[in-house]
């Protein structure tokens, strides 16, 4: 049975999950990083010498780094569905997951830590609304793609959605302002139907960090 290290509610542990549960392979969660710990043992090491999370198992063969356990999955697990079917569809989507980590991902992931990760009488109203900033111009740049294609490497839903669509569900959920977007909007109300990211993506992390706090404490009867 295929093996997910890692926390439920890690930023880069939740596109794995997800990209699982879109396969409807058998899995488990082995909880690991944060307060869980395992990092450290010599199991984890020969799975991923980094000691970081996420990282695989399935069978003999281990994988890590997200992104690369996302296309491992998709071409094994998701060929047809999850996987691009051309070339040219792969290769867009291979474009938008890097820009994701590269240009998306640290200015939410900084908001989120302003936000919801800093005590409410110590955040920074203007850090807070510099990450916003931020964050609302790289998105005006997937907006303008998402003008004429209900998914970003195309007509259907593809692994080119997933670490985008992760990001889209902290954006939407932390206390920013936010421009209009309309066409991001509407594809994160496409994403928002799929029960998979129902499950695994939109999970209420709390406002403080003694509630994200809680409910990771909360998660450790989601592993083993």
């Amino acid at each position: 049975m295929l093996e997910v290290w890692g926390r439920p509610y890690s930023s880069n542990v939740i596109p794995v999950i997800w990209t699982v549960a879109e396969t409807g392979i058998e899995w488990r969660l082995k909880l690991a990083g944060g307060s869980f710990g395992q990092l450290d043992t010599p199991e984890y090491a020969t799975i991923n010498p980094n000691r970081m999370i996420p990282a695989i198992r399935d069978g003999d063969f281990a994988l890590w780094e997200s992104n690369a356990i996302i296309r491992y999955l998709a071409g094994r697990y998701g060929e047809g569905t999850l996987l691009p079917g051309t070339p040219q569809q792969r290769a867009i989507a291979d474009q938008w997951m890097e820009w994701c980590q590269t240009r998306l991902f640290p200015p939410v992931i900084h908001a989120f830590f302003a936000t919801v990760r800093t005590d409410p009488a110590k955040r920074d109203p203007t850090v807070i609304a510099k990450h916003a900033d931020e964050a609302a111009a790289m998105l005006a740049i997937l907006d303008a793609h998402l003008t004429d294609r209900a998914y970003v490497a195309g007509d259907s839903f593809t692994i080119a959605d997933i670490p985008l669509g992760c990001v889209a569900y902290r954006y939407f959920n932390i206390g920013i302002e936010r421009p209009a977007l309309p066409h991001f909007e509407a594809w994160y109300a496409h994403l928002s139907e799929r029960p998979a990211y129902q499950k695994h993506v939109m999970r209420f992390f709390g406002t403080t960090p003694e509630d994200w706090a809680a409910l990771e404490k909360a998660s450790a009867n989601e592993g083993s």
